[in-house]
């Protein structure tokens, strides 16, 4: 078992290679060329004769508590704390309400434009809705800072999308215990969704704390990173596996509160940036490997239209949460400007978390390849049409 899994992370490792070589040669968007190496990669290998042992069934494990603990660690570590503390109050307005409105919106655009009960039914919609609420602006982020935007505005999109992230993946989970029959606890889906979002950031607070001054008795630069790995891996798989709370909360917290406490060791933090920097390109190149890797041309044959429909289902609803969260904080310290809305709605792109849950769902259920075809068309659509108009709309927006 050992040689076929070191196997299989070599393979995939030397996909994501190739994918990053693109990225550099063609200038394609980094996780475009990824994903373009895993569909070429998806397509050569069987003709060679060669079997990867890589199933669509068998990436839940490694997307949940391999890959995602360092993208939302490695995002959260560069975002600016005084910063999201100016932007918290529209930012969980967003995460929250935003991600409630985003998901009912696409569920019964979705539902009703596809129009087949008894193959689609509600409670796949609604699973549709939950995985698409996710958003992930990495490709905007970094095109904002080329264009020398507000730094405010970058915090937005990061800080809405590493909360919604938190709030997408409890309401999955709510959502895919109907499907699979696994009820939620009793006492209420509100109270549940509420201990496990606020259990992870308070778990994941404690745990920023404990690193931060286990790295101080340390003492060492290099052990600075491998606490924080350690962290990273550690506080997801106790909030997910033991104590049953939100493992992207806890990392977010976690990320966050040890930050801030070592703020002022900047001998500790010289070597921190570079480490989550080559980890999340790693990462994140895999990720995009592995959705290419999935992905079959039958889908776009077959499924199209299903496609189509969730890509407009989408796009509505992040229209409509956007707008909705933007109007109720008008009043607040920090209203978000009318432009902002425009950039928030157009750049909320699908990417990372949208992947991983669309990936974990068991081909038990028999409308999980719709689901996952309907979703991989949002998340290609966000990367070749949303991502590479962003630039334009904000040069447009920034003359106007």
């Amino acid at each position: 078992m050992i040689p076929d899994l070191i196997g299989q992370i070599l393979f995939l490792s030397g996909v994501a290679i190739v994918g990053m070589l693109i990225h550099r040669l063609l200038r394609f968007d980094l996780t475009l060329a990824c994903l373009g190496a895993g569909v070429l990669a998806g397509w050569a290998v069987p003709l060679l004769g060669i079997d990867t042992g890589i199933r669509a069934h068998s990436l839940q494990e490694l997307v949940f508590f391999v890959i995602l603990p360092v993208l939302i660690f490695e995002a959260t570590w560069h975002l600016d704390p005084a910063l999201l503390r100016r932007w918290l109050s529209p930012i969980v307005l967003l995460a929250t309400l935003g991600v409630l409105i985003s998901c009912f919106v696409t569920a019964g655009l979705v539902y009703f434009g596809i129009g087949h009960p008894a193959g689609f039914p509600w409670i796949a919609a609604l699973l549709t809705g939950a995985i698409l609420a996710a958003t992930d602006p990495i490709a905007v982020v970094s095109q904002l800072k080329t264009l020398n935007a507000p730094s405010d505005l970058g915090t937005l999109f990061e800080g809405e999308s590493l909360f919604n992230d938190g709030a997408a993946v409890v309401l999955f989970v709510i959502v895919f215990s109907f499907a699979t029959g696994s009820m939620v606890e009793s006492s209420g889906h509100l109270v549940f969704f509420s201990t496990v979002f606020f259990g992870g950031l308070v778990l994941g607070a404690l745990l920023g704390l404990v690193a931060a001054i286990v790295v101080l008795l340390l003492g060492k630069v290099p052990a600075t990173s491998v606490v924080l790995v350690f962290t990273a891996f550690g506080g997801f798989y106790l909030a997910e596996e033991i104590l049953h709370i939100s493992g992207i909360m806890t990392i977010v917290a976690s990320a966050l509160v040890s930050r801030i406490v070592l703020r002022e060791q900047s001998a500790f933090l010289s070597g921190i940036a570079d480490t989550w920097s080559w980890l999340g390109l790693l990462f994140n190149s895999l990720l995009f490997v592995l959705m290419g890797l999935v992905i079959t041309w039958d889908m776009f044959r077959e499924r199209w239209l299903a496609m189509v429909i969730a890509i407009a289902a989408a796009l509505a609803a992040r229209a409509v949460a956007v707008g909705f969260c933007g109007l109720l904080t008008q009043p607040m310290l920090r209203p978000i400007p009318g432009v902002w809305q425009i950039l928030l709605f157009w750049g909320g792109l699908r990417g990372a978390v949208a992947v991983a849950l669309v990936l974990s769902l068991p081909v038990t259920l028999s409308y999980w390849w719709t689901i996952q075809s309907m979703v991989f068309g949002v998340v290609i659509f966000s990367l070749l049409v949303q991502g590479t108009t962003f630039k334009p709309l904000m040069r447009y927006i920034v003359k106007k």
